[in-house]
């Protein structure tokens, strides 16, 4: 299973986000090219930094069992799957050259992860290997979500 937490892959998600544009293609959803980077780059900042999010009562409930179902195999995310609320981006444009950049420098902060306390708001507590595919999944589907 491919791991944010490797090298190599870390690096071909940053040559992905390196392609992104303002003209991009939707692929799905509802974000704009500026949303989606700003969107990750709180999901990141979650996972790194610890910051703390309010438990979902249905992740408290279903949580663990929904990240097995997702850590089983290599199948991409649902497209449209929900997003706690603090992570959806109003702001329509911005200068995503400026975004792209603080996005890469986040992401390149999983070469020295160590946030061995990092509790989902959904799935709850993770281990290391969970939070690297998984960060590595949500990545990926957001850049396919724009066909990078």
């Amino acid at each position: 299973m491919k791991t944010i937490l490797d090298t190599t892959t870390r690096e071909g998600l940053i040559g992905r986000i390196n392609t992104l544009s303002d003209t991009s293609n939707l692929q799905w959803g509802k974000m704009t090219v500026y949303q989606m980077i700003k969107h990750c780059q709180l999901w990141e900042e979650m996972v790194l930094t610890n910051k703390v999010y309010k438990r979902a009562f249905l992740g408290r409930l279903f949580g663990k069992m929904a990240l097995k179902g997702i850590l089983k195999d290599e199948k991409p995310l649902k497209h449209n799957t929900p997003t706690i609320s603090e992570f959806i981006i109003k702001e329509t444009n911005s200068d995503i050259s400026i975004e792209k950049t603080k996005w890469i420098a986040t992401i390149e902060q999983y070469a020295h992860f160590s946030n061995n306390d990092f509790i989902h708001p959904f799935f709850g507590k993770m281990t290391k290997e969970e939070i690297g595919i998984m960060a590595y999944n949500h990545i990926d589907h957001h850049l396919s979500q724009f066909n990078c």
